[in-house]
């Protein structure tokens, strides 16, 4: 990754005709093999496998097809939350035949589903979903000319505490991550369990004692667990109940490291075991690998396909439980099996640098490691997503040197039901380009000239035109049709000097813009454009500064752009006309976080909150905060459209010690965050945990307490 840095700038469905609604899978090695060898000499691939599959793995996929005349099956139902109120918008669907409906005002549905899609005594599982609702999934059981009745209870995902601490958007009262979607927790560096957090820093994991009022350092172990291989690199962090999850990659192994960790009563770590998953590197400078829905760990990994190779078992996604002085490659057993491979149903050729796209699914509630994993094959470039209900991963050629190149985005079912796809044009720059919104559709902003996010290519997306994709998520299907005309609306271009583009869904609103990035901190004035995304004309907000983050604030948004000198902070109130609302200016500071859990908002009423912001010295590269440590949190507070300043938690650099650092030395995805837990105020800067309290309008430091490994291991 070091070397790496030399890089740019930055330092660098149409349904009609189509025999099925979902992909196809390969349904032996041998074709998928024979499949691969057509693609070379940019000869056109063998299109993908369409007859019926009976592969026990491919569950979603027609086992049977019905007859034309058989008849339609009905169900129907309503949607209501506990006090029996109704919930409308809430998205009802059966992923595996592709059926979904939307509950009106009075929170009713109705599904119509086609006789000849639907086998004898077909087992389904029907969900209910909408952003800020726990996901609600049945079991159902299908024949042709049913009439079915089905009712939900639906509860918002605070409520979703099964023995979980599961994490929501910044400002409900479990989260202290700054996730992207509600229900779905992102890997991070920090996280909370009980009255402990769990921090992961280079190479090590600590927790610290954080209840009834405490602030104590507990334990450290060794993110690669006993002897384990400390070359990796370990980034981001989940923690399940009792099971403390750390993501890493492994280049000497060519390998997703997955490592399993206990937290017990005491806040002591005792770790468990490692498994490999073979992959390809899934670094991304903004986006993350693992998610966490309940139980579920979601990890995507591209892995690079072996066009020339004859078998597959030196390639193919694989685990292995690591022992030490255990053996290489002969000891990976594949979680890839025939049926869970699937073709890309448009063609293929050599130049695309064929890819299987893997998500892959581990169950942690049941005592032990259950891994299942899907895989997608298409072209290098990539931008991944995970909605409460499904993986979305968008491929497209990134080596093609023309303007809207074909592309296609996968949308995996979280249920294990077969994926399904879509043709489009163009790439997002990263995961907030995505939005699966509650109606049912699929919001994507795309650019012309986009590469997708892997490594640091979302950071130099600055050309090319500017579209929103809004296209029904009943619309995917085998991957042979594409979005109509009519999909895409056409979005003013930025004209700014900034290089880096940004963008969020914020609420009913789409926000973009560019600023600075990686690189030095972009100078002058800037656009911001926010606009609904389920319809309406681009409003364009003036701003002083660049936009180099968009952040959600309540009901509202924060965009933060740093220029030379100063750090400025910009609310936008979003309505009709969105609007600037609120300015502050905090003089010589930039960001000293780029990724997004750098930033996070405490809502403490509608129109109310905290902000908290890690921020350090200014007019240096962005890429510095990969080596320098922030000099401190910011937090400002916003109240009656105004921004107030409460001051900053500092970092004591004078008293950080060498950690005898053995791996992953640099912090790929920082060292510094803003804590609220419980009314209180924290800030994590690099080994040290510093409380504060508001004390007449102002921030003041309480307490403050080291982690360093040499302080834990003289403690013990």
């Amino acid at each position: 990754r070091l070397a790496a840095l030399a890089l740019p700038a930055a330092a660098a469905a149409q349904q009609a005709n189509m025999p099925h609604a979902t992909l196809q899978a390969f349904h032996s090695d041998r074709q998928l093999v024979r499949y691969l060898h057509n693609l070379e000499g940019a000869s056109p691939p063998r299109p993908a496998p369409t007859s019926p599959l009976t592969s026990p793995a491919s569950v979603s996929a027609p086992t049977c097809t019905g007859a034309p005349e058989q008849a339609a099956a009905e169900i129907t139902g309503r949607v209501t939350n506990p006090q029996g109120q109704p919930e409308a918008a809430v998205l009802v669907r059966i992923e595996s035949l592709n059926a979904g409906a939307v509950t009106d005002t009075a929170g009713t549905y109705r599904l119509d589903i086609p006789g000849q899609r639907i086998c004898p005594g077909q087992a389904v599982q029907i969900i209910a979903a909408r952003q800020g609702l726990a996901v609600v999934s049945h079991s159902l059981t299908l024949s042709p000319g049913a009439r079915l009745t089905h009712n939900f209870q639906v509860m918002p995902q605070i409520m979703l505490l099964e023995d979980v601490v599961v994490t929501g958007t910044a400002g409900t009262p479990e989260s202290i991550t700054n996730n992207q979607q509600e229900g779905v927790d992102e890997g991070g560096i920090v996280k909370r369990q009980g009255d402990y957090l769990v921090i992961l820093r280079r190479g090590r994991l600590f927790t610290v004692d954080v209840g009834g009022g405490r602030l104590r350092p507990v334990s450290m172990v060794n993110a690669f667990g006993g002897d384990g291989d400390p070359d990796a690199w370990y980034d981001e962090m989940l923690v399940s109940g009792e099971t403390v999850v750390v993501i890493g990659y492994s280049y000497e192994n060519d390998a997703t490291e997955i490592g399993l960790f206990r937290i017990d009563p005491q806040g002591g770590l005792h770790y468990r075991e490692t498994w490999h998953l073979r992959s390809g590197d899934y670094y991304s400078s903004r986006n993350y690998a693992s998610r966490l829905i309940g139980t579920r760990l979601v990890m995507y990994a591209p892995v690079a396909a072996e066009i020339d190779d004859d078998s597959l078992e030196g390639w193919m996604p694989g685990m292995r439980r690591w022992r030490p002085g255990g053996k290489e490659d002969d000891e990976f057993r594949r979680i890839l099996r025939p049926g869970r491979v699937y073709g890309p149903g448009r063609p293929l050729h050599v130049h695309d640098h064929p890819v299987l796209h893997t998500v892959t699914s581990c169950e942690l509630g049941r005592g032990r490691t259950e891994c299942k994993a899907t895989a997608v094959l298409g072209p290098e470039g990539r931008v991944f997503y995970v909605s409460p209900t499904a993986a979305y991963v968008w491929t497209s050629d990134w080596t093609q040197e023309r303007e809207r190149a074909p592309s296609t985005v996968y949308r995996i079912p979280l249920d294990g039901s077969a994926p399904a796809a879509l043709g489009v044009e163009g790439a997002p720059v990263d995961q907030f380009s995505f939005l699966e919104s509650g109606d049912g559709h699929l919001n994507v902003l795309v650019r012309s000239d986009a590469e997708g996010d892997a490594m640091w290519d979302a950071e130099d997306a600055d050309g090319g035109d500017v579209r929103l994709l809004r296209v029904p998520i009943g619309r995917f299907g085998n991957g042979r049709g594409s979005a109509r005309g009519g999909d895409y609306r056409v979005l003013p271009v930025p004209s700014d000097s900034g290089y880096a583009f940004h963008n969020r869904f914020v609420g009913h609103h789409l926000l973009y813009g560019t600023g600075g990035g990686w690189d030095e901190p972009a100078t002058g004035a800037a656009v911001l454009y926010a606009l609904r995304w389920d319809g309406g004309r681009p409003a364009r907000v003036p701003l002083p500064h660049g936009v180099d983050r968009i952040e959600v604030m309540g009901a509202d948004a924060v965009v933060v752009g740093a220029d030379s000198a100063d750090l400025h902070f910009s609310g936008i109130r979003l309505g009709r006309r969105p609007r600037v609302a609120q300015r502050y200016v905090h003089p010589d500071a930039q960001q000293g976080e780029l990724r997004s859990h750098g930033f996070f908002y405490r809502a403490d009423a509608p129109d109310e909150g905290v902000i908290g912001l890690p921020i350090m010295g200014p007019g240096k590269p962005g890429y510095t905060h990969l080596f320098d440590e922030s000099a401190s949190v910011l937090f400002v507070q916003n109240r009656d459209d105004a921004f107030r300043p409460l001051g900053e938690l500092e970092a004591r650099p004078e008293d950080a010690e060498d950690d005898g650092c053995i791996a992953s030395c640099v912090d790929w995805y920082g060292n510094s965050r803003p804590l609220f837990l419980d009314g209180r105020i924290l800030a994590l800067l690099g080994y040290e945990i510093v409380e504060g309290a508001v004390v007449d309008g102002r921030i003041r430091e309480v307490r403050r307490v080291g982690f360093a490994p040499r302080t834990l291991a003289a403690r013990h």
